[in-house]
């Protein structure tokens, strides 16, 4: 695994404080309406994140999740103006505005979404290793899931195919306790979620997904697995979220002094502690990383504010490929 240095540290803080503030913003926006539909916001389960970019090779290896997904394109090297764009729903978006939240691609920075379908995206990710592999790539893919989309059937039936044939692929599960508002607890006779993979003889186990250097090893064995040829890895990473399942989530399922519990270990606290420790930064120079973060995040709302809105016929393209549009009426 690369080396975890001092500017490791500091580029975890950096991004994943710009991650958090990101989001914050968008939920500030929803509740101005200029963001519509579903909002579903990644605040605490940052380290998941910062910890797979350090592993992965993002010359060649692929994302791809589920419906939070506004940070992880950004995370691969997509303009976070035109993720911003695309969720106010402007032209100037990834998805030129038609997607929105849910559905954010970027083929050039191998993203690939954002699905909207619960586990929809699990047999996808195999798809894609399998292209890699068919077409003598050492490129690994990792397919990122929730709790809630591991009792899909979709899952056991990739699981089964993707160890058959040893696809180069990672499969992370993103345990943060509730699917939307059921806990693990009620959806299966099991809590360990990792287990799954036992029954495929498939390399498996947990990862502290509060923790980015744990994050960062775990994900990069099963890199270095997948890109050796020898196939797949199930992880269940434990971590948790501040904010509901999505913003119309009013969390009657849990407490307070549960989430007050978990925001003691902040993975943006846990690395800002070590770096004061290690003397890698002052609080003074932190706090001008946050000076800075805040102001990106503002233009990044400015540009969305600014672009246009999309054509009507863009939606009409993105759909039909006759020009004439044979199976709509032109009345409408």
């Amino acid at each position: 695994m690369k080396e975890v240095t001092r500017d490791t540290y500091l580029d975890w803080y950096k991004n994943m404080m710009f991650w958090r503030k990101f989001e914050d913003k968008l939920a500030s926006v929803y509740i101005q309406q200029k963001v519509r539909g579903f909002l579903h916001l990644y605040n605490g389960q940052e380290a998941i994140l910062a910890g797979s970019l350090h592993a992965m090779d993002l010359t060649k290896d692929r994302m791809i999740t589920a419906y939070r997904n506004h940070v992880q394109p950004i995370g691969m090297g997509v303009d976070p103006k035109r993720v911003m764009a695309e969720l106010f729903g402007k032209a100037t978006g990834t998805s030129n505005g038609l997607g929105g939240s849910m559905h954010i691609f970027s083929k050039e920075h191998r993203f690939h979404g954002g699905h909207g379908i619960v586990g929809g995206q699990i047999p996808l990710g195999a798809g894609m290793a399998f292209g890699d592999k068919y077409h003598g790539t050492d490129a690994v893919t990792l397919c990122f899931m929730g709790d809630g989309a591991v009792r899909q059937g979709s899952l056991h039936e990739t699981l089964n195919l993707a160890m058959l044939w040893k696809l180069p692929v990672v499969f992370i599960v993103e345990n943060n306790g509730y699917a939307m508002g059921t806990s693990v607890e009620r959806t299966a006779n099991h809590t360990d979620i990792w287990k799954l993979g036992l029954g495929y003889e498939m390399p498996c186990g947990p990862i502290d997904g509060m923790n980015p250097v744990a994050v960062a090893e775990g994900i990069d064995e099963a890199i270095q697995r997948a890109r050796r040829g020898d196939g797949p890895t199930f992880l269940e990473a434990k971590t948790y979220r501040y904010r509901g399942h999505s913003m119309s989530d009013a969390q009657h399922y849990r407490t307070k002094d549960e989430v007050e519990e978990y925001r003691k270990i902040d993975p943006i606290t846990q690395i800002k502690d070590i770096i004061l420790a290690e003397n890698y930064a002052t609080e003074a120079e932190l706090e001008e990383v946050l000076v800075d973060v805040k102001a990106r995040v503002k233009e990044c709302e400015a540009f969305a504010e600014s672009s246009p809105f999309p054509e009507k016929n863009v939606m009409y393209d993105a759909v039909y490929e006759q020009e004439d549009y044979p199976f709509i009426s032109h009345k409408l």
